[in-house]
Protein backbone atom coordinates (compact mmCIF):
# COMPACT_ATOMS: atom_id res chain seq x y z
CA UNK A 1 0.00 0.00 0.00
CA UNK A 2 2.64 2.56 0.52
CA UNK A 3 4.49 1.55 -2.23
CA UNK A 4 1.32 2.05 -4.18
CA UNK A 5 0.33 5.47 -2.34
CA UNK A 6 3.70 7.16 -3.44
CA UNK A 7 3.43 5.75 -7.32
CA UNK A 8 0.10 7.39 -7.48
CA UNK A 9 1.28 10.66 -5.92
CA UNK A 10 4.48 10.64 -8.29
CA UNK A 11 2.12 9.88 -11.24
CA UNK A 12 -0.41 13.15 -9.93
CA UNK A 13 2.97 15.48 -9.80
CA UNK A 14 3.57 14.32 -13.24
CA UNK A 15 0.24 14.89 -14.94
CA UNK A 16 0.18 18.08 -13.32
CA UNK A 17 3.64 18.93 -14.62
CA UNK A 18 5.25 18.97 -11.05
CA UNK A 19 8.20 17.41 -11.13
CA UNK A 20 9.36 15.52 -7.69
CA UNK A 21 12.58 17.54 -7.55
CA UNK A 22 11.06 20.73 -7.55
CA UNK A 23 8.44 19.56 -4.97
CA UNK A 24 10.93 17.74 -2.79
CA UNK A 25 13.00 21.41 -2.73
CA UNK A 26 9.91 23.14 -2.05
CA UNK A 27 8.84 20.73 1.17
CA UNK A 28 12.79 21.00 2.09
CA UNK A 29 12.66 25.04 2.15
CA UNK A 30 9.69 25.08 3.56
CA UNK A 31 10.48 22.92 6.26
CA UNK A 32 14.18 24.82 6.75
CA UNK A 33 11.58 28.40 7.32
CA UNK A 34 9.13 26.14 9.75
CA UNK A 35 12.54 25.15 11.72
CA UNK A 36 13.98 28.20 11.92
CA UNK A 37 11.20 30.19 13.04
CA UNK A 38 10.56 27.83 15.87
CA UNK A 39 13.95 27.62 16.90
CA UNK A 40 14.53 30.94 16.98
CA UNK A 41 11.12 31.27 19.03
CA UNK A 42 12.64 29.05 21.93
CA UNK A 43 15.89 30.55 21.54
CA UNK A 44 14.30 33.87 22.41
CA UNK A 45 12.43 31.92 25.29
CA UNK A 46 15.65 30.89 26.39
CA UNK A 47 17.63 33.82 26.28
CA UNK A 48 14.92 35.73 28.56
CA UNK A 49 14.71 33.48 30.82
CA UNK A 50 18.14 33.43 31.80
CA UNK A 51 18.96 37.17 30.85
CA UNK A 52 18.41 38.74 34.78
CA UNK A 53 19.68 35.34 36.49
CA UNK A 54 23.25 34.83 37.89
CA UNK A 55 25.99 34.73 37.22
CA UNK A 56 26.39 37.47 34.76
CA UNK A 57 29.31 37.59 32.19
CA UNK A 58 30.26 41.45 32.22
CA UNK A 59 33.69 40.43 30.69
CA UNK A 60 32.55 38.48 28.09
CA UNK A 61 29.95 41.43 27.03
CA UNK A 62 32.79 44.32 27.05
CA UNK A 63 35.03 41.90 24.72
CA UNK A 64 32.11 41.52 22.45
CA UNK A 65 31.57 44.90 22.77
CA UNK A 66 34.71 45.96 21.39
CA UNK A 67 34.74 43.65 18.72
CA UNK A 68 31.04 44.93 17.41
CA UNK A 69 31.49 48.30 18.34
CA UNK A 70 34.74 49.65 18.33
CA UNK A 71 36.64 47.78 15.50
CA UNK A 72 33.36 49.08 13.29
CA UNK A 73 33.88 52.48 13.32
CA UNK A 74 36.26 52.84 10.65
CA UNK A 75 34.36 50.62 8.48
CA UNK A 76 30.92 52.34 9.48
CA UNK A 77 32.75 56.18 9.04
CA UNK A 78 33.83 55.41 5.51
CA UNK A 79 30.40 54.30 4.07
CA UNK A 80 28.72 56.78 6.32
CA UNK A 81 30.75 59.74 4.31
CA UNK A 82 30.56 58.25 0.51
CA UNK A 83 26.93 57.47 1.42
CA UNK A 84 25.80 60.97 2.58
CA UNK A 85 28.26 62.73 0.01
CA UNK A 86 26.57 60.60 -3.01
CA UNK A 87 22.93 61.60 -1.65
CA UNK A 88 23.70 65.32 -1.36
CA UNK A 89 25.21 65.09 -5.63
CA UNK A 90 22.03 63.04 -6.19
CA UNK A 91 19.81 65.22 -4.83
CA UNK A 92 21.38 68.27 -5.51
CA UNK A 93 21.86 67.67 -8.92
CA UNK A 94 18.22 66.21 -9.56
CA UNK A 95 16.44 68.85 -8.04
CA UNK A 96 18.77 71.81 -9.97
CA UNK A 97 16.31 71.54 -12.69
CA UNK A 98 13.26 72.35 -10.94
CA UNK A 99 15.04 74.84 -9.21
CA UNK A 100 15.00 73.32 -5.79
CA UNK A 101 18.51 73.33 -5.24
CA UNK A 102 18.11 75.07 -1.54
CA UNK A 103 16.01 72.08 -0.50
CA UNK A 104 19.06 69.82 -0.42
CA UNK A 105 19.57 70.11 3.53
CA UNK A 106 16.42 69.16 4.24
CA UNK A 107 15.82 65.73 2.38
CA UNK A 108 19.21 64.77 3.01
CA UNK A 109 18.82 65.01 6.73
CA UNK A 110 15.82 63.58 6.52
CA UNK A 111 16.75 60.44 4.41
CA UNK A 112 19.44 60.04 6.87
CA UNK A 113 18.20 59.95 9.67
CA UNK A 114 15.32 58.36 9.37
CA UNK A 115 16.09 55.60 6.70
CA UNK A 116 19.99 55.77 5.25
CA UNK A 117 21.44 55.62 8.41
CA UNK A 118 19.75 52.58 9.92
CA UNK A 119 19.68 50.65 7.10
CA UNK A 120 22.90 50.62 5.66
CA UNK A 121 24.96 50.55 9.18
CA UNK A 122 22.89 47.45 10.05
CA UNK A 123 23.33 46.02 6.47
CA UNK A 124 27.33 46.43 7.03
CA UNK A 125 26.93 45.41 10.88
CA UNK A 126 25.30 41.70 9.22
CA UNK A 127 27.71 41.73 7.08
CA UNK A 128 30.73 41.75 9.11
CA UNK A 129 29.52 40.83 12.52
CA UNK A 130 26.71 38.53 12.00
CA UNK A 131 29.11 36.41 9.42
CA UNK A 132 31.69 36.68 12.41
CA UNK A 133 29.49 35.23 14.99
CA UNK A 134 28.21 32.50 13.06
CA UNK A 135 31.04 31.66 12.25
CA UNK A 136 32.53 31.31 15.30
CA UNK A 137 29.72 29.54 16.90
CA UNK A 138 29.71 27.34 13.81
CA UNK A 139 32.85 26.41 14.90
CA UNK A 140 32.84 25.85 18.67
CA UNK A 141 30.05 23.44 17.28
CA UNK A 142 31.44 21.26 15.09
CA UNK A 143 34.66 21.28 17.08
CA UNK A 144 32.15 20.33 20.32
CA UNK A 145 33.22 22.82 22.72
CA UNK A 146 29.62 23.89 22.69
CA UNK A 147 29.21 20.37 24.51
CA UNK A 148 32.12 21.01 26.58
CA UNK A 149 30.84 24.30 28.10
CA UNK A 150 27.51 21.78 28.63
CA UNK A 151 29.69 19.30 30.53
CA UNK A 152 31.11 21.72 32.91
CA UNK A 153 27.72 22.84 33.87
CA UNK A 154 28.14 26.33 32.17
CA UNK A 155 24.81 27.54 29.71
CA UNK A 156 25.65 28.17 26.65
CA UNK A 157 23.01 30.76 26.66
CA UNK A 158 25.31 33.07 29.35
CA UNK A 159 28.27 32.67 27.45
CA UNK A 160 27.83 32.78 24.02
CA UNK A 161 24.65 34.15 23.01
CA UNK A 162 23.48 36.86 25.46
CA UNK A 163 27.35 38.57 25.68
CA UNK A 164 26.89 38.91 21.56
CA UNK A 165 23.11 40.23 22.15
CA UNK A 166 23.55 42.71 24.62
CA UNK A 167 26.72 44.27 22.40
CA UNK A 168 24.60 44.02 19.36
CA UNK A 169 21.88 46.09 21.19
CA UNK A 170 24.62 48.21 22.53
CA UNK A 171 26.60 49.20 19.77
CA UNK A 172 24.50 49.31 16.64
CA UNK A 173 22.50 52.09 17.80
CA UNK A 174 25.65 54.15 19.06
CA UNK A 175 27.33 53.36 15.05
CA UNK A 176 24.09 54.47 13.91
CA UNK A 177 24.56 57.91 15.25
CA UNK A 178 28.06 58.08 14.44
CA UNK A 179 26.93 57.14 10.91
CA UNK A 180 24.23 59.84 11.13
CA UNK A 181 27.07 62.55 11.96
CA UNK A 182 29.25 61.50 9.25
CA UNK A 183 26.72 60.83 6.70
CA UNK A 184 25.39 64.69 7.51
CA UNK A 185 29.05 65.79 7.53
CA UNK A 186 29.69 64.40 3.75
CA UNK A 187 26.20 66.03 2.79
CA UNK A 188 27.60 69.49 4.20
CA UNK A 189 31.10 69.50 2.64
CA UNK A 190 29.49 68.11 -1.54
CA UNK A 191 27.03 70.84 -0.90
CA UNK A 192 29.14 73.96 -0.28
CA UNK A 193 31.57 72.30 -2.42
CA UNK A 194 29.36 70.93 -5.67
CA UNK A 195 26.27 72.94 -5.04
CA UNK A 196 26.95 76.44 -4.04
CA UNK A 197 25.11 75.60 -1.06
CA UNK A 198 27.14 77.63 2.37
CA UNK A 199 27.64 75.63 5.64
CA UNK A 200 25.91 77.90 7.80
CA UNK A 201 22.70 77.18 5.46
CA UNK A 202 23.07 74.02 5.63
CA UNK A 203 23.53 73.97 9.35
CA UNK A 204 20.75 76.24 9.72
CA UNK A 205 18.32 74.20 7.59
CA UNK A 206 19.23 71.36 8.90
CA UNK A 207 18.77 72.08 12.67
CA UNK A 208 15.64 73.88 11.56
CA UNK A 209 14.43 70.48 9.93
CA UNK A 210 15.61 67.66 12.10
CA UNK A 211 13.35 66.76 15.09
CA UNK A 212 14.04 64.53 18.38
CA UNK A 213 11.47 61.68 16.54
CA UNK A 214 13.21 61.82 13.37
CA UNK A 215 16.68 60.48 15.52
CA UNK A 216 14.72 58.08 17.79
CA UNK A 217 12.67 56.41 15.27
CA UNK A 218 16.37 55.31 13.71
CA UNK A 219 17.84 54.22 16.73
CA UNK A 220 14.43 52.32 17.37
CA UNK A 221 15.15 50.51 14.23
CA UNK A 222 18.62 49.38 14.26
CA UNK A 223 17.48 47.66 18.19
CA UNK A 224 15.01 45.48 16.36
CA UNK A 225 17.56 44.76 13.65
CA UNK A 226 20.51 43.90 16.56
CA UNK A 227 17.95 41.61 18.02
CA UNK A 228 17.82 39.76 14.69
CA UNK A 229 21.44 39.53 13.41
CA UNK A 230 22.74 38.30 16.99
CA UNK A 231 19.91 36.12 17.95
CA UNK A 232 19.70 34.44 14.31
CA UNK A 233 23.35 34.02 14.11
CA UNK A 234 23.49 32.28 17.23
CA UNK A 235 20.63 30.48 16.77
CA UNK A 236 22.71 29.22 13.16
CA UNK A 237 25.51 28.31 14.56
CA UNK A 238 24.39 26.42 17.58
CA UNK A 239 22.69 24.73 14.67
CA UNK A 240 25.50 23.90 12.62
CA UNK A 241 26.29 20.74 11.34
CA UNK A 242 29.07 19.28 8.66
CA UNK A 243 32.03 20.25 9.60
CA UNK A 244 34.11 22.93 7.98
CA UNK A 245 31.58 23.16 5.20
CA UNK A 246 28.36 23.58 7.19
CA UNK A 247 30.56 26.58 8.90
CA UNK A 248 30.44 28.13 5.28
CA UNK A 249 26.96 27.81 4.86
CA UNK A 250 26.16 28.94 7.96
CA UNK A 251 27.76 32.13 7.78
CA UNK A 252 26.39 32.73 4.23
CA UNK A 253 22.95 32.09 5.45
CA UNK A 254 23.24 34.28 8.10
CA UNK A 255 24.27 37.30 6.14
CA UNK A 256 21.58 36.59 3.28
CA UNK A 257 18.48 36.03 5.93
CA UNK A 258 19.46 39.25 8.26
CA UNK A 259 20.12 41.32 5.07
CA UNK A 260 16.75 40.26 3.76
CA UNK A 261 15.08 40.96 7.22
CA UNK A 262 16.06 43.76 7.57
CA UNK A 263 15.01 45.52 4.15
CA UNK A 264 11.61 44.21 4.78
CA UNK A 265 11.46 45.11 8.24
CA UNK A 266 12.26 48.54 7.58
CA UNK A 267 9.35 49.04 5.48
CA UNK A 268 7.23 47.43 8.68
CA UNK A 269 8.74 50.06 11.12
CA UNK A 270 8.53 52.89 8.66
CA UNK A 271 4.49 52.36 8.24
CA UNK A 272 4.21 51.77 11.84
CA UNK A 273 6.32 55.27 12.71
CA UNK A 274 4.10 57.44 10.09
CA UNK A 275 0.70 56.25 11.44
CA UNK A 276 2.26 56.60 15.37
CA UNK A 277 4.69 58.88 15.47
CA UNK A 278 5.32 61.26 12.70
CA UNK A 279 2.76 64.52 11.83
CA UNK A 280 0.23 64.30 9.97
Amino acid sequence: MPKLAAKSAEAFRQRKGMPSDFMEKVGKQFTTQVRFAGGFGLLCGQIFSELFTPPFYFRLTMQQLFKIGVQSFLLVAVTGLATGSVMALQFGYGLAKFGGTLYVPKIVALSILREMGPVFTSLLVAGRIGSGIASEVSSMKVTQQIDAIRALGTSPIKTIVIPRLLACLIALPILTLFADYIGLFGAMLIARTELNIGTEYFMAKTIETLKMYDLLTGMAKTIVFAFFISVAACWKGLNTEGGTQGVGNSTTWVVVTSSIFIMVSDFFLTKLFIMTVYPK
